[in-house]
């Protein structure tokens, strides 16, 4: 499971990456805001680990961006303050879940699993496709470099793969990937065939995925 820690306490970060790496999840870390919107805004995570006290840009703002921009990654609030009126705020925004600091590291450990059981299973089975291999079993895509994949990254270049020569509409799309998440739109599956083609041309493949909203998309 990928996933986005954004803390601007760089030993907090340190840590808590550290703890999230060893129960075997893949980390990258943003220290403020803007940094966090782009991460978000061009790449794939399972979960966003966001913190409300930030420079350039408050977590609150991150994650309204984030939801008018049809992004429903779940998300996970940290923030110092313990009233209840900012709990609310985060939640109306569209946080999925809020933690208070200080917080026991295993209190979110425990969070970010019970997320992480709400996804399906997957199996580590091996696609080859043109010059590129999909593993199953780390959601790793490679071809001259490699890269991670979020989990419904990994399950929409796998159902392109798997109606190869077929073009598919969005709504076959969010029915196919994103049938548990209500949140999502046609705006959702273009966010994320952009998020894939960016993966693509970064490892040197030839693969690409062709089409748009109106029309549908075929890889």
């Amino acid at each position: 499971m990928k996933i986005l820690l954004v803390e601007d306490t760089k030993d907090l970060n340190r840590a808590l990456t550290v703890a999230l790496e060893h129960e075997g999840y893949s980390v990258e870390s943003a220290f403020d805001g803007e940094e966090a919107t782009d991460k978000i805004m061009t790449n794939g995570y399972d979960v966003v680990i966001l913190d409300i006290m930030m420079p350039k840009k408050d977590g609150i703002e991150v994650l309204k961006d984030m939801r008018s921009r049809n992004v429903v990654t779940p998300v996970i609030m940290l923030t110092a303050k313990a009233e209840v009126d900012d709990k609310v705020l985060g939640l109306d925004a569209g946080a999925d879940d809020y933690l208070t600091k200080p917080f026991a590291i295993k209190e979110l450990l425990a969070r970010v699993r019970a997320m992480a059981r709400r996804k399906n299973g997957y199996d580590s089975e091996m696609i080859e496709y043109g010059d590129i291999k999909l593993n199953g079993g780390n959601f790793e895509l490679s071809c001259e470099n490699s890269v991670i994949l979020s989990a419904k990254e990994y399950e929409l270049l796998k159902t392109l793969i798997r109606n190869e020569g077929k073009v598919l509409s969005s709504d076959y799309l969010l029915e196919h990937v994103w049938r548990e998440d209500d949140g999502a739109n046609e705006d959702t599956v273009s966010l994320y065939i952009m998020y894939l083609n960016g993966k693509l041309n970064g490892i040197a493949s030839n693969v690409e995925i062709a089409g748009k909203l109106e029309s549908g998309y075929c890889i």
